[in-house]
């Protein structure tokens, strides 16, 4: 079923969640970005967690969720996933705005289309007209009165991010560094780089820490000390046959599986670099309570980052993720454990593939990121690892080849 916006009108949401895409035609002079900001009553921002963009793709509690943008045939596509029953307190509305970097204007945007999907239900957004402008706020998403509801806006800025920021509570510096009002915050807004699901490195001026530290998806990544060996576990409760691999990019060859078993044009591969990321075996049906898996890690210069990923095969049957209560740990073998658990899981059975996080080799030590990425239902495709602007590693879900039936 669709329904269609003319801009100024609104209309309420019979869900609290989905996704909203931008689309227009590709073009090599144009330089297109999705930025969304979560506001308040008063229409402003909240420190620097309220902006949502490529690098800082996770809004708190995970409220909005940033997708950079892909080409498909002719047409490049925008997405951001949101989720309103998740608004953080005093958070009740977020603006979902587009910027064209190279100052082009939108009058020079073909075919530029909104629309958000929820489930089988699509909301197509009828576009203004524009000139000069180099921003525009799309729509508005909001809660009132206990109801979810979006608004068609097209309103268009002619300075671009800079007249977004400054309408929603930002200040802008000269050198393109956002910065809101609450002392210590500085976030650097980058552009968009070509990819679907994705994951980027994030900033590295973390104070390290130790001990036991519970991680969780839209929290902020940690920086631990890096030692000899690293081990990332994944556990769940029994009942049913996970298998976790590896997926390593390296400098010289890009990316690496390390896996007990094999997928389309990928052979099983239990270690690589010898050892220097090494998986310690299948763990089948056993009578414990709990099953775990391991691999070991051994950082070196040409490794830039770990992916863990945890799978149920084609052979295993259905259980979801959050039936059996997965969970990743993270130990430097010095004291400091990182635990990322599949908070967000939902009962799907069907979901085969999950990623709790990521692991980057810095020179500062080792960042850990909680990402909690899901397949698409029924997909038996691996993820995949780009390198992507500012070299960052990005995590694209449903991206690689498929798994092999074990």
């Amino acid at each position: 079923m669709q329904h269609t916006l003319q801009v100024g009108q609104n209309m309420p949401l019979n869900d609290f969640s989905g996704s909203v895409i931008v689309t227009h035609d590709i073009d090599p002079e144009l330089d297109i970005s999705l930025t969304a900001f979560l506001l308040t009553d008063a229409g402003k921002v909240q420190g620097d967690s309220g902006v949502v963009f490529y690098n800082q793709p996770l809004g708190p509690n995970g409220i909005a969720t940033f997708m950079p943008a892909q080409n498909s045939g002719k047409a490049r596509c925008h997405k951001i996933y949101f989720d309103l029953n998740k608004c953080p307190s005093a958070i009740t509305k977020i603006a979902v705005t587009l910027t064209e970097d190279n100052h082009n204007g939108f009058n020079k945007v073909k075919n530029l289309k909104a629309e958000i999907q929820m489930g089988n239900k699509k909301i197509a957004l009828e576009p203004n007209q524009f000139t000069a402008e180099n921003g525009i706020v799309v729509l508005e998403l909001y809660l009132r009165n206990g109801q979810a509801k979006v608004r068609s806006v097209w309103r268009g800025f002619e300075s671009g991010l800079d007249g977004l920021c400054k309408n929603y509570g930002i200040e802008v510096a000269a050198d393109t560094t956002v910065s809101t009002q609450t002392p210590d915050v500085v976030q650097s807004v980058n552009k968009a780089a070509s990819s679907n699901t994705v994951e980027s490195m994030p900033k590295i001026n973390l104070k390290k820490v130790s001990g036991k530290i519970d991680l969780r998806k839209g929290q902020e990544a940690v920086l631990i000390e890096k030692t000899p060996e690293i081990t990332a576990s994944v556990s769940w409760e029994t009942g049913t046959d996970y298998d976790i691999y590896a997926l390593v990019f390296t400098k010289d060859k890009g990316q690496i599986d390390v896996a007990t078993f094999g997928a389309s044009g990928v052979p099983p591969l239990m270690s690589f670099q010898n050892g220097a990321v090494q998986h310690m075996g299948d763990i089948r049906r056993e009578k414990s309570s709990v099953k775990t898996e391991e691999i070991k890690i051994r950082l070196n210069d040409n490794i830039l980052a770990v992916v863990p990923v945890v799978y149920s095969a084609q052979s295993n049957g259905t259980g979801s993720f959050q039936r059996y209560k997965v969970s990743m740990l993270i130990d430097n073998q010095h004291g400091t454990t990182v635990n990322i658990s599949a908070n967000n899981a939902n009962k799907d059975n069907t979901i085969y593939t999950c990623v709790p996080g990521i692991i980057l080799n810095t020179p500062q030590g080792v960042v850990i990121n909680a990402i909690e990425y899901y397949s698409k239902p029924r997909s038996e495709k691996r993820p995949k690892l780009i390198k992507g602007e500012n070299e960052n590693i990005e995590v694209l879900m449903d991206a690689g080849p498929v798994n092999n039936y074990k």
